[in-house]
C-alpha cells in the first residue's frame, strides 16, 4: 500500500512527475538552449515609459509579475526593457527560462533552475525534500556574490500546474538571493498568494491595461503606413477603439497592409481571424465557445445574468468570470463588481458567429433587468429581442424613470418601425419619445410630438409637458424662456420624482448660464435632495454633473474635479448594473477639467472610454468629446488631425439628425480657431461670419455654456490677425459690456490674455507685462492653462518679452515649457529693477525719440528725462543709448 506520507492520491496526475526523473536523462548542456533570450522584431515600437517601469520593478530582491492574455506582447516588452543599451543589465546577467508542461516534474524544474542560476544541481535523489534542494541552491547562489545584479525570467508560467512545483515557485520568490530579481510572465494570475510580497514592497505587477498601446502609440505604430497612404488617420482611430491597443492583432493587421493589394477591415483580416481562433477558441470546447458568443451578445455581462439567459443545465459552459480566469481578453467593468466585458475586437469576432435562440435570450435578459427596475437596460434588451409589445409596455410604464438612463440609441432604433397609432394611443409613450428626441438633440421632432396632443391628453399631462418644454428650450439655448417654463412645470404639480429632478437640473443649468451662480446652486440642492431620496446612483450622477458644471463656469477647477471624482466613486457603489449616461457626463466633465489643467495623458486615457460609451448610447456628449479631441490635436500642432475630427463630428451629428443649431456653431468656432492657428485669416473670417447669426441670438447651449463669449473672442483674435487693432479693442470692450461682472472663469482669462496682446502694441511691454502677470496669478490658483494653449500663437510675442518678469511657480514653469521660454528670468540679473517711469522712457528711447521729444510726450522736464536715462544706463551697466537698447532686448525689457 502507498504510504500516507506521500501526500498523493493513487490517481494523482502529478504522482509520477513528483517521483523524480533520473538525472541521467537531464543533460545540463541540452538545457542551455532553453535559457536564451527570445528574439524580438527589429521594427518594434519604442515604449520608453513601459521599459522604465519594468526596469524599476526589477530591483534586486524584487519580483515582477507580467500578467495578460495572449497577444499583449508580454515577452517582447520584457526583452525590450532588458536589452536596452545603456539602461538595462548586461545580457550575460539575464537568465531566461521558457517553461513548458514538461516542467511540472519538480526534479526537472530544479535542474532547469540550477542551470539558469549557474549553481550545482541539488535535486539528485528521491521526490522528497524538493524544497530543501531548492534552499541549498539559493544558498549557493547567494554565496557567489556576482559583481552586478542578475535577472531570472520564468516565461510561460501558465504551464505550471503541479502543486509541488507551485510550492517551489512560492519558496523561490520569498527567498530571493540579495542580488537577484525575478520576473514571472504568464497568461494567468499567479498560482500562489502574493500579498506578503506586496506588503513588503517587493512585488510589482504589470497587467494588460499597461501593456495595451495608448491611442498615441497606436498612431505611432501605423505612422509609416499612414505616411504611405495605406491607412488613414480615421481608420487608425477606429482600429484603436476596436482593439483597445491589443498589440498582436494590430501587428498582424499592419503586416497585412504591407503585402495585401486591397485593404480590408481588421475584422475581416484572415491573419487576425486566425489569431483569434488559435488564441481564444482552439483551447475551448464547442459548448464553451457558444457560451462566449452568448456573453458577447451584450456589451457587459455578469454570471447571474449569464445563467439566467443561458441556463445552467450543462456543466461545460463558460460563465464570464470563468472566461476571465482562463486568461481570455475579458475585463472587469471598473466599479461594477463582477460585471465583465470583452475586448471589442473579440466581441465583434464572436458576434460574427451567432448562436441560435438570440431573441429568446434577449427577452429573458429584458425580464431579468426589469425585475431589478433597471428600465433602460430592460428596454434595450427588449428592442434587441424585437418584441414591440414589450418595448411599448416598458416605455409607457417607465416614463421619466426610463429617461434617467438616456440610452436614446435603443429607443430611436425602435422609433423607425413603431406604428404611428401606438403613439396616438399612448400619451405617455408620446411624452417618452418627446424626451428621447429632445435628449438626442432633435428638438423639432420633439415639438411636433407635443403639438399633436389632444386637449384631454394635454390636461392629464400638463406638468410633464411643461417640464419637457423647459428641457427643449434649454437645449436650444434659450435661457430665460427655459427658466420660466421650468418654474411653470414645478408650480403645476403632479410631476414624478424623476421629472422634478430633471426640471430642477434644467433650472440650475439655465441660472448658471445666466451667471446667477448662487441661485443655480440652490436649484441644484433641490435636485440633489431628490436624487438622494430616490436612492439611485444614476440620478445622483446627474445632480453632481450639474453642480460640477456650476463650478466649472466659475473657474473652480479643483472643486469641480473633487465633485466629479466623488460623484464617480458614488455611482460605482451600485455594482449590479451597467453604467448610465450621468456617469459618462461626469467623465466628460472630468476630461474637460484635465484639459484645462494641461493633464493631457490623463485626459486622453479617460476620453477614449467615455467617448466610446457616448457613441454607443447616442449621447450628445459625444460632440463635447470630439471637440476636446480637436483642442488636443490643435495644442499639439496636429492641425490636419484637428480638421479630421471636426469632419467626423459633423458627419456624426448629421447622421444622428441633430438640429443644426446645436452643433454647427460649435464646429464653425472650432474651424475658425484652427484656421487662425494655421495663419489662414481669410478662412477664419469666413467661419466667424457664419457664427454671427448665432452670436446675435445669444443662445447658450447646455454642453458649451461659454460659447457666446468664445465667439466674441474669436472676433477679437481675427481682428488681431488681420492687423486691425482698433476693431480688436472695440470687440474686446463689447465683451466687457455684455457680461459685466459675470464673466465665466475661463472666458475671463481669455479676455485678460487678449487684452495683454493688445496692450503690447498700444502701450508697450510694461503695460502688457502687468496685465499678463495679473492673468497668470489668477490662472495659477487652479493651474488653468488651457487659455494659454488656445491663444499660444497670439501670446508668443508677449511671452517672449514678459516671461522673465513673471513670478516663479509651478504654473509659470509649465508656461515656460509651453512657450519655450527660459525657466530662469534673465531680468533677475539686474541688481536694481527698472521702475515703471524708467520703462516708459526706455521704450521711447528704443523708438528713436530725442530727450526733448520724450519730455514733451511724457509732459516732464528735460532734466527729468536725462536723470531717468542716466539711471537706466547705470542699472543696465551700459554707456550709451544704443547699448541700452541692445541690453534691454537681451533682458526681455523691450
Amino acid at each position: 500500500m502507498k504510504p500516507l506520507s506521500d501526500g498523493c492520491a493513487a490517481n494523482d496526475e502529478f504522482q509520477i512527475a513528483n517521483a523524480g526523473v533520473q538525472h541521467g536523462e537531464l543533460v545540463r548542456d541540452l538545457l542551455e538552449h532553453r535559457l536564451q533570450l527570445p528574439a524580438i522584431p527589429a521594427d518594434r515600437l519604442q515604449r520608453p515609459g513601459l521599459d522604465q517601469a519594468i526596469r524599476e520593478a526589477l530591483a534586486p530582491g524584487h519580483v515582477l509579475s507580467i500578467e495578460a492574455p495572449g497577444g499583449y506582447g508580454k515577452t517582447h516588452a520584457l526583452v525590450s526593457a532588458l536589452v536596452d543599451p545603456g539602461q538595462a543589465p548586461d545580457r550575460a546577467s539575464i537568465r531566461w527560462i521558457s517553461l513548458s508542461a514538461g516542467d511540472n516534474a519538480p526534479s526537472r524544474f530544479l535542474s532547469v533552475l540550477a542551470s539558469a542560476l549557474k549553481v550545482a544541481d541539488m535535486g539528485q535523489g528521491t521526490s522528497e525534500a524538493f524544497e530543501d534542494h531548492l534552499a541549498l541552491m539559493l544558498v549557493s547562489k547567494a554565496r557567489q556574490a556576482p559583481a552586478q545584479p542578475e535577472v531570472l525570467v520564468l516565461d510561460n508560467l501558465q504551464h505550471v500546474t503541479n502543486p509541488a512545483v507551485i510550492g517551489l515557485l512560492h519558496y523561490l520568490v520569498t527567498h530571493i538571493p540579495g542580488n537577484l530579481a525575478i520576473a514571472l510572465v504568464s497568461r494567468l494570475p499567479l498560482p500562489f498568494a502574493s500579498h506578503t510580497l506586496q506588503l513588503n514592497g517587493t512585488y510589482h505587477r504589470i497587467g494588460s491595461e499597461r501593456l495595451e498601446l495608448t491611442r498615441a502609440e497606436t498612431f505611432e505604430f501605423f505612422q509609416k503606413d499612414n505616411a504611405e497612404s495605406r491607412i488613414t488617420s480615421v481608420s487608425i482611430d477606429h482600429l484603436y477603439n476596436l482593439t483597445e491597443g491589443w498589440l498582436t492583432p494590430l501587428a498582424l493587421y499592419r503586416r497585412e497592409l504591407e503585402i495585401a493589394e486591397e485593404r480590408r477591415p481588421i475584422q475581416e483580416s484572415p491573419y487576425v481571424e486566425r489569431f483569434l481562433k488559435d488564441s481564444v477558441c482552439q483551447p475551448l470546447t464547442t459548448t464553451q465557445v457558444k457560451s462566449l458568443t452568448v456573453v458577447a451578445e451584450l456589451d457587459s455581462h455578469c454570471d447571474e445574468l449569464f445563467y439566467a439567459i443561458a441556463g445552467q443545465d450543462s456543466g461545460n459552459t463558460l460563465a464570464p468570470s470563468q472566461a476571465a480566469e482562463r486568461g481570455l481578453p475579458i475585463k472587469l467593468v471598473p466599479g461594477r463588481g463582477r460585471w465583465f466585458r470583452f475586448n471589442p475586437l473579440l466581441q465583434a469576432f464572436l458576434q460574427s458567429h451567432p448562436v441560435a435562440g438570440r431573441s429568446a435570450r434577449m427577452l429573458r435578459a429584458s425580464q431579468w433587468f426589469g425585475q431589478r427596475e433597471q428600465f433602460p437596460e430592460a428596454l434595450k434588451c427588449a428592442v434587441l429581442a424585437g418584441d414591440n409589445d414589450e418595448v411599448v409596455r416598458i416605455a409607457s410604464e417607465g416614463t421619466e424613470a426610463l429617461l434617467l438612463g438616456q440610452d436614446t440609441a435603443s429607443l430611436l432604433m425602435l422609433r423607425k418601425n413603431l406604428p404611428e397609432h401606438l403613439l396616438e394611443r399612448s400619451a405617455r409613450l408620446r411624452i417618452v419619445y418627446g424626451w428621447v428626441h429632445a435628449i438626442g438633440g432633435q428638438f423639432r421632432q420633439a415639438r411636433q410630438l407635443l403639438e399633436g396632443f389632444a386637449p384631454e391628453g394635454w390636461r392629464d399631462h400638463e406638468s410633464r409637458i411643461f417640464a419637457l418644454k423647459a428641457f427643449i428650450l434649454r437645449g436650444e439655448g434659450f435661457v430665460q424662456p427655459a427658466l420660466a417654463m421650468a418654474d411653470k412645470a414645478l408650480s403645476a404639480g403632479g410631476l414624478s420624482a424623476q421629472a422634478q429632478l430633471v426640471t430642477h437640473i434644467v433650472r440650475s443649468n439655465a441660472l448658471c448660464a445666466a451667471g446667477r451662480f448662487q441661485e443655480a446652486r440652490e436649484a441644484n440642492r433641490h435636485a440633489s435632495k431628490l436624487a438622494r431620496e430616490a436612492g439611485d446612483s444614476g440620478s445622483e450622477a446627474l445632480a453632481v454633473y450639474s453642480h460640477a458644471r456650476i463650478e466649472l463656469s466659475k473657474g473652480a477647477l479643483g472643486h469641480a474635479e473633487n465633485l466629479l471624482r466623488t460623484g464617480l466613486d458614488t455611482s460605482l457603489q451600485e455594482l449590479s448594473r451597467p453604467a448610465r449616461i450621468g456617469e459618462t457626463r461626469l467623465q466628460l466633465s472630468l476630461v474637460l477639467v484635465l484639459w484645462h489643467q494641461g493633464r493631457m495623458k490623463e485626459a486622453d486615457r479617460l476620453l477614449v472610454n467615455c467617448a466610446r460609451h457616448a457613441e454607443q448610447t447616442r449621447d450628445l456628449g459625444l460632440l463635447l468629446a470630439m471637440a476636446l479631441r480637436v483642442f488636443m490635436c490643435r495644442s499639439q500642432g496636429m492641425l490636419d488631425q484637428a480638421f479630421v475630427w471636426i469632419g467626423r463630428a459633423e458627419r456624426t451629428m448629421h447622421a444622428w439628425q441633430v438640429d443644426e443649431a446645436l452643433y454647427l456653431p460649435v464646429l464653425e468656432a472650432l474651424k475658425a480657431s484652427c484656421w487662425l492657428a494655421c495663419g489662414q485669416t481669410d478662412s477664419a473670417k469666413q467661419a466667424i461670419s457664419k457664427l454671427e447669426p448665432y452670436r446675435q441670438d445669444g443662445c447658450v447651449t447646455e454642453l458649451f455654456p461659454t460659447m457666446p463669449g468664445l465667439m466674441d473672442c474669436l472676433q477679437v483674435r481675427e481682428a488681431i490677425a488681420s492687423g486691425d487693432l482698433v476693431r480688436a479693442r472695440d470687440n474686446l470692450e463689447s465683451i466687457h459690456q455684455r457680461y459685466g461682472d459675470s464673466l465665466p472663469g475661463g472666458l475671463q482669462l481669455h479676455v485678460g490674455l487678449l487684452n495683454s496682446v493688445l496692450l503690447l502694441s498700444e502701450k508697450g511691454v510694461q503695460a502688457a507685462r502687468k496685465q499678463l502677470e495679473v492673468v497668470v496669478v489668477q490662472a495659477s490658483t487652479e493651474h488653468f492653462i488651457s487659455p494659454f494653449l488656445e491663444l499660444s500663437k497670439e501670446l508668443t510675442p508677449v511671452m517672449d518679452k514678459a516671461f522673465s518678469f513673471l513670478p516663479k511657480s509651478e504654473f509659470t514653469k509649465a508656461l515656460g515649457e509651453l512657450f519655450g521660454c527660459e525657466a530662469e528670468p534673465l531680468a533677475g540679473q539686474l541688481a536694481e529693477p527698472i521702475s515703471e517711469r524708467e520703462q516708459g522712457v526706455l521704450e521711447l528711447i528704443a523708438q528713436g525719440l530725442s530727450n526733448q521729444a520724450i519730455a514733451d510726450k511724457l509732459h516732464i522736464s528735460l532734466h527729468t528725462v536725462k536723470t531717468h536715462a542716466r539711471r537706466i544706463n547705470a542699472k543696465l551697466d551700459v554707456k550709451s543709448r544704443t547699448q541700452a537698447i541692445v541690453r534691454a532686448r537681451e533682458l526681455g525689457l523691450l
